[in-house]
């Protein structure tokens, strides 16, 4: 079990949650940022700093978000477009840096409009 980060980071990318995270395990993709679910160590600072309401464990998101499970999974363990190999456990987003590139199903997803702000 891990929290997991659905659809309203998709196009936001706050990163109050990376700067909160004592497990260093919430990692950037092109789009949206990702929890490794074998890193993450279930505190929840996370979920309580996030400001777009983004991120959940896996266990109470909506039904509608349930997909983010898999492919929040799917980001660390499968091979995302233009790498060459999983980019599996590696111990620390900080030192892995901004990977850049999203699972399929993130990339696909209609772009949000930009926040006014």
């Amino acid at each position: 079990m891990t929290y997991v980060i659905g659809s309203a980071c998709v196009d936001v990318m706050d990163k109050s949650c990376v700067l909160e995270c004592p497990a260093d395990c919430i990692y950037e993709g092109a789009r949206s940022l990702y929890i490794n679910p074998n890193e993450c160590v279930d505190c929840g600072a996370c979920k309580l700093v996030c400001r777009v309401e983004a991120i959940e464990f896996e266990t109470d998101l909506p039904e509608e978000e349930r997909w983010h499970i898999e492919d929040n999974a799917a980001f660390f363990y499968s091979v995302l477009p233009g790498r060459d190999k999983p980019l599996g456990d590696p111990g620390g987003a900080q030192a892995v840096g901004r990977v850049g590139v999203d699972t399929p199903r993130v990339a696909a997803m209609p772009a949000k409009p930009a926040s006014p702000h």
